[in-house]
């Protein structure tokens, strides 16, 4: 599985918070995945960070 966060990220931290191993917040202030590839371990994390962020710029691709 891929994540990605797309334009349009409001730096509410949700997701740097929730799942820090997956995502992190860059120079400007707006998030990032910490990789483009998820671990087979963390995709279940990466679908609820998708579901929880509330502008949805967070997209994953099987």
């Amino acid at each position: 599985m891929k994540v990605k966060v797309i334009d349009g990220c409001i730096s509410c931290g949700l997701c740097t918070e929730e799942f820090p191993d997956l995502f992190q917040m860059n120079e400007e202030g707006i998030a990032q995945a910490v990789s483009s590839q998820v671990p087979s371990e963390m995709e279940d994390q990466a679908r609820q960070a998708a579901e929880d962020c509330p502008v949805s710029v967070i997209i994953t691709e099987e």
